[in-house]
């Protein structure tokens, strides 16, 4: 989980208040977060959720607490949406069409008005490295520069410039340096440079003087790049390829600059490209729909009955501002989160803000035993058949990437279930079958002696439009053998010998259309001529696509379906 330290000051001159430390423990779930510790005058503080950034800093906790506290939503009147566009006072910054492919986009806001502390540059470095790193996925999807404004000549240009001919001195060194040696010579340019220096061309940000700004998402100038203690005029530049990203990342930190005290000032965005908010936009920029919920499903799953005025307090308490009608909440998402996907999240926060002590402990009228459900019985059943068959067992994450589970594995997406908000796109997509992962390990392991048998019973979820919720969860168990000599007759040997012990009479048909086989060397197992699973010889694409060297057979059975 994210972890901040903050000066103590600075923190509760942004609470508004002071906290000993019992209190702050009290406090702190309100903000999703908890007290690891103080080192001096520096609090340490661990965050509890990872799908809120906007917590992610010493001025957001700060938000959370003091809005509870006071029970008021502080507004933020710089922001522009597409009907209302604020006065951008001619600062702009023009996106080239070079860029397109390398970093899409790039975006930005200024602010002036307060000097820069050593605690609110340290604040703000802070800020900058959690929703970078954590958010941003090590600046692969977000990278963050802050520069000193007075320096910049408008309008500011982004794009994709030739690595070896553009030049600029970059930051905490002396000398210049092209774009490809920052990557081979820079310390940033060694940890970042990967990103991409594949390609033809790299990001390269400039004034219209033609004064560099940085190369992200490595370095900064030594020059524009490099803010100090006692700093007043900044700009916020951001860039990547996801916009939503970008744009939420720059409303948190334009609210959180606004709570220390700058006046933040929007700059006018001149797209490469046509996006779902026009060609232009003006940020930061409040993007976010508004989420609706039923009382009376907040009242069922919170097992209280809740007035609407209670349900409206609540929510007011967290920084949400909802409107009741019809029985139906309809709540307003701050400009700082974007983690509203579903109305259970409307839910959560008016548990917290109504108050978690505020529920009345009921004990449970129902006396249960714990024993083993008839699923995890037959599962045990089956491992101790795998193993016998001289199989290991392998455990896996549910969550992977549309790599691993679709591009790799050569099949439709059509039956896949899609993470609607990912933090990352490494857990995009909830696993919709168990040979991915097994795939995974034998990838790794071209090292180990073979034969290599390995197996797993896990879960998989699909889409399957007669269940009420548009997806089924199910049991399966996966089986590999990779070796030279492996075929479809040893293939059938173990399935063979696995339905025998199970006492299950099957048949078989043949499988077509399955990038996954060889055609003509896998079938489906039936079972009173219902599906119960597939096996087969593994196609050479598939073992390209993973990067696997030897022949391998592959098995998937429904364990539900057996059971």
């Amino acid at each position: 989980m994210p972890k901040i330290e903050t000066h103590e000051n600075l923190f509760y001159s942004l609470c508004g208040k002071r906290y000993t430390d019992d209190e702050l423990v009290d406090i702190f779930p309100v903000a999703k977060a908890e007290l690891d510790g103080r080192e001096g005058d520096k609090l340490k503080i661990e965050l509890n959720d990872t799908n809120r950034p906007d917590l992610w800093s010493a001025a957001g906790v700060a938000r959370a607490l003091r809005t509870y506290e006071s029970g008021k939503k502080y507004e933020y009147n710089f922001f522009s949406t597409k009907d209302d566009v604020k006065d951008s006072d001619n600062r702009c910054i023009i996106d080239d069409a070079s860029a397109l492919g390398i970093r899409d986009y790039s975006i930005a806001f200024a602010a002036k008005g307060c000097k820069v502390t050593e605690e609110i540059l340290l604040t703000l470095i802070q800020s900058q490295e959690k929703l970078c790193s954590n958010f941003g996925r090590k600046r692969k999807t977000i990278a963050l520069g802050i520069y000193r404004s007075d320096l910049i000549t408008y309008p500011v240009h982004y794009c994709g410039a030739d690595p070896d001919k553009t030049r600029f001195v970059p930051l905490g060194m002396t000398e210049e340096l092209s774009l490809r040696e920052i990557c081979e010579k820079h310390p940033k340019g060694k940890e970042y440079g990967y990103i991409v220096s594949d390609k033809p061309l790299f990001p390269y940000l400039y004034d219209d003087k033609g004064e560099t700004l940085s190369f992200p998402p490595v370095i900064n100038s030594a020059k524009i790049g490099a803010v100090e203690v006692g700093d007043e005029n900044l700009f916020i530049e951001l860039s990547g390829p996801i916009l939503d990203d970008l744009l939420l990342t720059a409303s948190i930190l334009s609210c959180d600059m606004a709570d220390m005290g700058f006046e933040i000032l929007p700059v006018r965005v001149k797209f490469a490209k046509e996006t779902k908010y026009g060609s232009e936009i003006t940020v930061p920029y409040y993007f976010q729909s508004s989420q609706s919920c039923d009382i009376a499903y907040a009242r069922k799953t919170l097992g209280e009955e809740l007035t609407e005025d209670e349900c409206k307090a609540a929510l007011t308490n967290m920084g949400v501002v909802s409107s009741i009608n019809d029985g139906v909440i309809t709540v307003k998402v701050p400009e700082y989160r974007n983690d509203f996907l579903h109305a259970a999240d409307i839910v959560e926060d008016i548990m917290i803000g109504h108050g978690l002590l505020n529920f009345a402990p009921v004990l449970s009228a129902e006396f249960t035993k714990g024993s083993l459900s008839p699923a995890e019985e037959y599962s045990r059943k089956v491992k101790r058949l795998m193993v016998g068959l001289g199989f290991q067992e392998m455990m896996y994450n549910y969550l992977g990437s549309r790599k691993e589970y679709v591009d790799n594995m050569h099949i439709s997406d059509e039956k896949v279930v899609f993470i609607a908000n990912p933090m990352s796109e490494n857990y995009e997509v909830v696993r919709p079958s168990v040979l991915p992962s097994l795939l995974e390990s034998e990838s790794v392991s071209g090292h180990a002696q073979y034969p290599h048998n390995i197996f797993e019973i896990g879960k998989v979820v699909y889409k399957d439009e007669n269940d009420n919720s548009g997806t089924v969860t199910k049991n399966h168990l996966g089986f590999m053998s990779s070796d030279n000599q492996v075929g479809f007759n040893e293939a059938i040997s173990y399935v063979n010998t696995l339905m025998y012990f199970l006492n299950k009479e099957y048949t078989l048909q043949a499988v077509e259309n399955d990038g996954r086989f060889i055609p003509g060397r896998a079938a489906k197992v039936l079972v009173n001529n219902v599906e119960v699973g597939l096996f087969g010889e593994v196609h050479p694409q598939v073992l390209e696509s993973w990067g696997c060297s030897m022949p391998a057979i592959m098995a998937e059975f429904d364990i539900d379906a057996l059971l």
